[in-house]
């Protein structure tokens, strides 16, 4: 058969990543904070995007859960009504349903916006932060007894002048890292070029910690310095402050410290010499090792204690920022939960038609109409995507919600094995759309602030069939050894056994991956420490 060219039209669906999608799919998974800073770059490259006014703002609200409980009055906690707090108002299912409503209004918006903005005050008026205690008008005067001491208006306007050139952010000091406190230190302590060299590069090896984790043989071979050199410079380090820098281990981090509070004695080095053995609690070895009495042995574990492990914290150490939630979730009057976005964290954008619909007619080539066009339609999907984001991110809080409300109502104890796949069919939508909606997202409620993912856990099959959430079990297994006696120590089998009395079938080696999960030590561990307690 001859091979011939022909023409054929084929017709098939297949699934493409658009960039609106993929812009879609990525805010999806952003959080309410990570999100603010989405939105302000597109603002940024999208002239026909405008923030919101927050006074016009509206809260975006999920339906009631409704889950009664008689045993369960969420009013008690509760003093407004449902949509009524202060700056919270329910969103109608209108302009849920219809996102292009909000963009109908934005011709509006934009000219109350704008005659707003003409009824600011002009740069010679007075600024809104003004401190009008302290400003002088034309028949103000100074009461320091003498015309002399009168300030003029003129007067006042240069003193004004020279405030905004020695403003206070210009006298507040700069906080000072720990890097730039050992440099000065090192400028002031060491005159030997070659050894401030070697110090700069120590300086620089510094962990978060103020440990040296690397290898200073490395160091020697790419300075082509004596390892000697280097060591005798470390020793001159550790004299700075603050105390206990440039530690190789958390013994020599000790013993810098103790040294220079001149309590490193025979005893106090052998207890800093054994810390694993004052970690697994053996007292008795201890005062064998030291040649103290048990009162000894106290005071110096006491004197350890009050040592700083980590002597670079003080400097460097970033206060972990608090979390905010994406999520509130607040009881109802009827016994169930409202669920809603956090309308303080949630950016609200708006497409500005009427800038459109001025330099729409002005535009005279192809291209700048291509362009606006184009602008306009990556602002419109914006905004519908940004409202599909909200919705979506409503229906997963507000099924999770429903499916745990035995855990919001009664503790950890009651809650229920959950999966990505149970939320996502419930409200019908992709697993992996109920993954990305759960990450970096956090709710807050009546019991505390949570991340969407601790509510899935895994499932730990029961005695009679029921299955129980793993989170629960971990915290039956806690609740367990806190109330243990110093006489009466649990093992992993007796709690093994007392689980299964309850109806949780687990295995040994089960509590004990939970059990080091939580940081509790062994059944061996424990009955030392309280066996033998230090007074």
């Amino acid at each position: 058969m001859a091979a011939t060219q022909r023409l054929e039209l084929r017709q098939r669906q297949s699934l493409v990543m658009t960039p609106q999608l993929q812009q879609a799919i990525k805010l999806l998974q952003l959080s309410n904070m990570e999100l603010a800073a989405e939105v302000d770059r597109e603002i940024e490259q999208n002239p026909l995007l405008d923030r919101e006014d927050s006074s016009k703002e509206t809260l975006l609200e999920a339906p009631s859960v409704d889950q009664r409980d008689p045993e369960f009055d969420p009013a008690a906690g509760s003093d407004a009504e449902p949509g009524k707090e202060a700056g919270a108002a329910d969103t109608s299912a209108d302009s849920q349903n219809n996102p292009d409503n909000s963009l109908a209004e934005n011709g509006v918006a934009d000219s109350l916006d704008r005659a707003n903005a003409e009824q600011l005050p002009s740069s010679g008026d007075s600024p809104l932060d003004t401190d009008y205690d302290n400003v002088f008008t034309n028949g103000d005067a100074w009461e320091g007894g003498s015309d002399e001491a009168a300030f003029s208006n003129r007067g006042l306007s240069q003193a004004r002048s020279n405030e905004n050139d020695f403003s206070l952010e210009q006298r507040l000091s700069d906080e000072i890292t720990l890097r730039q406190h050992l440099s000065d230190q090192l400028q002031l302590m060491i005159a030997d070029p070659v050894e401030r060299a070697i110090g700069n590069c120590l300086i620089d090896m510094l962990d978060d910690s103020g440990y040296l984790s690397d290898d200073l043989t490395t160091l020697g071979e790419q300075l082509g310095c004596a390892q000697e050199r280097i060591e005798a410079t470390l020793e001159k380090l550790q004299r700075f402050e603050p105390s206990g820098i440039f530690a190789r281990s958390l013994a020599e981090c000790l013993a810098i410290q103790l040294r220079e509070l001149d309590r490193y004695d025979p005893a106090m080095q052998a207890l800093v010499e054994n810390l694993e053995t004052l970690a697994k609690g053996e007292l008795a070895r201890l005062k064998k090792i030291c040649g103290v009495d048990q009162e000894d042995l106290a005071d110096m574990i006491a004197e350890i204690k009050a040592l700083d492990p980590r002597p670079a914290l003080s400097f460097d150490g970033e206060v972990a920022p608090p979390v905010i939630p994406d999520v509130l979730m607040r009881p109802d009057r009827k016994g169930g939960w409202v669920i809603e976005l956090n309308s303080d964290t949630l950016p609200r954008v708006l497409v500005n038609s009427s800038y459109y619909a001025q330099i729409h007619t002005q535009l005279r080539s192809k291209k700048e109409r291509e362009y606006l066009s184009e602008r306009l339609q990556s602002a419109n999907w914006l905004v519908k995507a940004l409202h599909q984001r909200a919705t979506t991110i409503l229906r997963v809080a507000t099924e999770i919600a429903k499916q745990q409300d035995a855990f919001f109502r009664k503790g950890v104890e009651h809650m229920k094995p959950l999966t990505l796949r149970d939320i996502a069919t419930e409200i019908e939508m992709h697993e992996s759309t109920v993954s990305r909606v759960t990450s970096n997202k956090y709710i807050a409620t009546p019991r505390g602030t949570f991340e969407l993912k601790y509510f899935f856990t895994a499932s730990i099959a029961g005695a009679d069939g029921t299955a129980h959430s793993a989170e629960a079990v971990r915290h039956r297994i806690k609740l367990l050894i806190d109330g243990e006696s110093g006489k009466k120590i649990l093992s992993d089998d007796t709690i093994v056994a007392l689980l299964r009395k309850d109806g949780v079938d687990i295995a040994r080696r089960t509590v004990a991956k939970y059990r080091e999960a939580m940081r509790i030590p062994s059944s061996v561990q424990r009955r030392r420490e309280k066996s033998a307690p230090v007074n």
